[in-house]
């Protein structure tokens, strides 16, 4: 599908709205059960107050008085009287009448009474709360948010992505996926992700995720279309942040790129070369697969030059050296002007990750030199 100029999109200038506008259609993880879990547990805790005051009545059965039957009062006597001393006032059939019964009613069945009350309508108190709670989650999570990355579209290629990210040390909770269906969103929740519900093409919608704060997008819709307005929307919103996009269509690359990307990759074409390098030699088809997976065997990345490196010819370096970054230029490894690697280079190298690397992920962000904390270690907790 070939897209045309870019001329013909229009700009819409990024819209700011209140804090409820922005919080609409943002979906937090929780790490809580469904509300049948939540209903059967506090059935069990309301049976378990009513079975201890059972045994406390029974055992102290001779001090109450059935006024109706004269009979001792027996076992179900003593269920009939919990039941409706518990939930009601009682109705005076069953009473008691010695001072050691007394006591026990007022400072054992009184109590029960009162905590089978609150088991009871703290679900309602509960429902009655949600609102204001959510609201208090939400605002916190807009507030702390930033230098996060907004990945657009959870299909195929952006799970792959958040996986990979995550897998060189990005904390969970610094991903924020978009997408228009509520039942993708619904499942990045599940995996431990905040979401938003919208059309990424409107600038409201980015603005939900702080995409105007973070410090990279990428951008995986199912159409090149709508990978080339959302390009646009999120590089209006922010001018600095890092956008990645993916395209089906080689020919759209430019379009891509002129909308904002600063890189493109273009998946069917990719796909399809791979699938010829493995025709031809399986051996370099596997290799490269090997590449893709991210957090086993071999490992693309870009690291910066050490000390000890510094002064040095890329093949001294222990890793294998694929290309040197200088400045804005991306020099072969043997380029002439990449002879001597100099300490503000950074390196592109194919690294073996080794067993430890794969169970602990780096703790340090490259980038910013913060400690980091592992994939899944972030949930928003309910109070």
């Amino acid at each position: 599908m070939r897209l045309p100029n870019l001329a013909a999109f229009p700009t819409v200038p990024p819209q700011r709205g209140d804090a409820d506008d922005q919080s609409h259609g943002v979906h937090l993880p929780r790490s809580v059960g469904g509300p049948l879990l939540q209903v059967a547990r506090r059935l069990l805790m309301a049976v378990a107050v009513m079975a201890a005051a059972v045994v406390i009545v029974y055992f102290d059965r001779s001090g109450y008085r059935d006024n109706v039957t004269g009979e001792p009062v027996g076992f179900l006597d003593s269920l009939y009287y919990v039941t409706v001393s518990l939930s009601t006032t009682g109705y005076g059939d069953i009473v008691p009448f010695t001072d050691k019964a007394r006591l026990l009613t007022t400072f054992l069945i009184t109590p029960l009474r009162i905590l089978f009350l609150i088991i009871l309508v703290g679900t309602t108190l509960e429902v009655l709360t949600e609102r204001t709670r959510e609201q208090w989650r939400l605002a916190h999570w807009r507030k702390i948010l930033r230098d996060h990355t907004v990945i657009v579209g959870f299909g195929t290629k952006g799970r792959s992505a958040a996986e990979t990210l995550m897998s060189t040390g990005l904390p969970q909770e610094q991903i924020v996926v978009v997408d228009p269906s509520k039942g993708v969103v619904a499942a990045a929740n599940a995996a431990g992700y905040a979401g938003v519900v919208g059309d990424a093409t409107r600038s409201d919608v980015l603005v939900r995720a702080r995409a105007d704060r973070a410090r990279q997008i990428v951008i995986s819709t199912q159409r090149d279309d709508t990978a080339v307005l959302v390009a646009l929307t999120a590089r209006q919103l922010s001018k600095s942040v890092k956008i990645v996009a993916s395209v089906r269509e080689e020919e759209n690359v430019p379009l891509l790129k002129q909308s904002g990307a600063d890189s493109v990759i273009t998946s069917a074409s990719a796909v399809g070369r791979l699938l010829g390098l493995s025709m031809i030699s399986p051996s370099s088809g596997a290799v490269m697969e090997d590449l893709i997976q991210q957090g086993t065997g071999l490992s693309l990345r870009e690291r910066p030059v050490t000390k000890a490196e510094a002064g040095r010819s890329p093949r001294e370096v222990e890793d294998l050296v694929v290309s040197v970054i200088r400045g804005h230029r991306l020099l072969p490894f043997d380029h002439p002007d990449a002879a001597r690697l100099e300490l503000t280079d950074r390196l592109v190298v194919i690294h073996r990750i080794r067993a430890e690397e794969e169970s602990h992920p780096p703790a340090v962000d490259p980038e910013a030199g913060t400690p980091r904390r592992g994939p899944g270690s972030w949930r928003i907790p309910r109070r």
